[in-house]
């Protein structure tokens, strides 16, 4: 349920009605918008006299919801929500643009990789330093070490970092770590969801491969149920019949999901296609579509990568790339403003 607030509502009237709320168990969720403050109503409303609360002076409207996502919902916060990190915002009609290796394999590896995708217009370095794999054969990533030398590349570059989280004991290596990642895989481990919902930090929620639009978004809002409001989603390709590319990359997702929540959509063109020379004409599809970011896989010598080579563009094929995607996102922006 939101209950829509008139524009100049009594501050005294407002707090006796969510005093009374909280007394029924409900919990309240406020959103103050530039033409309204909404409130949204979580738990078993079902008690709840709607009439009665639309009756009073201070409300305009009272709605229930019937999607079973209440946080992550943008009848609940029609604001776009944006998520700063470091010098980076993250939505609000930004690009974010997330590159680095799929696996770190030393500190040289990702600091070099930091450096020239930073200087291409990159903001967010992303690396695995904990990779999930289909066999227990192939690398597994560094661990720990790993980290280390994403904080390295940190400091040597000042781009902030992205990178996966695999299981709750991990949780207390991932301090300093700037977005928690939680991989398709993972994206209905609940326990998971839950733990990371608790941290003071933003979290990127990759789509499941056969996951559902409401699915994905139920899985963001067992993060914000736990306080964690700081949720990005992360569309990466989902698996259909067809076996030419990894996966099928979903670009309905990115209008669908601006329509249904207020959280950022980024789109990861690479594990999609699992093809280098497709990451191009689809991460700029995406931006087209109206994509918050991308997150796209660099390696310095992809023939010889530790995981996913395939799908790994050379800083040189990044370069242009990547001003190519600032330049139609601001030309995009520019046709916006002038509607």
């Amino acid at each position: 349920m939101i209950v829509i607030l008139k524009h100049d509502h009594n501050p005294s009237q407002l707090d006796n009605l969510i005093s009374w709320l909280q007394d029924k168990g409900i919990t309240i969720h406020t959103s103050i918008g530039e033409a309204n403050t909404i409130l949204g109503l979580v738990g078993d409303t079902s008690k709840i006299d709607i009439d009665l609360i639309a009756a009073l002076d201070i409300v305009e409207d009272v709605k229930r919801v019937q999607e079973p996502y209440k946080n992550a919902n943008r009848k609940f916060h029609p604001e776009d929500t944006v998520i700063q990190v470091g010098n980076t915002q993250i939505g609000g009609g930004n690009l974010t643009i997330m590159a680095g290796p799929c696996s770190v394999e030393s500190e040289d590896q990702v600091v070099a990789i930091a450096r020239a995708v930073k200087a291409s217009g990159a903001t967010m370095l992303r690396g695995g330093a904990f990779k999930p794999r289909t066999s227990p054969y192939a690398f597994q990533g560094l661990g720990e070490t790993g980290l280390e030398y994403l904080k390295a590349a940190r400091a040597e570059t000042g781009l902030p970092i992205v990178t996966e989280l695999m299981d709750v004991t991990h949780l207390p290596l991932f301090k300093d770590v700037d977005v928690i990642q939680i991989g398709a895989r993972n994206m209905q481990n609940f326990d998971l969801l839950k733990a990371v919902g608790h941290q003071d930090k933003p979290v990127m929620i990759k789509r499941g491969m056969s996951a559902t639009y409401e699915e994905w978004l139920m899985s963001a809002e067992y993060v914000m149920a736990g306080g964690n409001e700081n949720v990005i989603l992360c569309e990466r390709g989902v698996r259909t019949f067809e076996s030419y590319t990894r996966n099928t990359l979903d670009l309905a997702a990115v209008p669908v999901l601006h329509k249904l929540t207020h959280l950022p959509i980024i789109v990861d063109p690479s594990h999609a296609t699992g093809k280098y020379w497709l990451v191009e004409p689809l991460a700029m599809a995406a931006v087209a579509a109206g994509a918050d970011g991308l997150q796209i896989e660099v390696h310095n010598d992809p023939a010889h990568a530790l995981c996913d080579g395939p799908q790994s563009l050379k800083p040189e094929a990044f370069d242009p790339l990547a001003r190519k995607l600032l330049a139609l996102h601001a030309a995009i922006q520019g046709m916006e403003g002038q509607a």
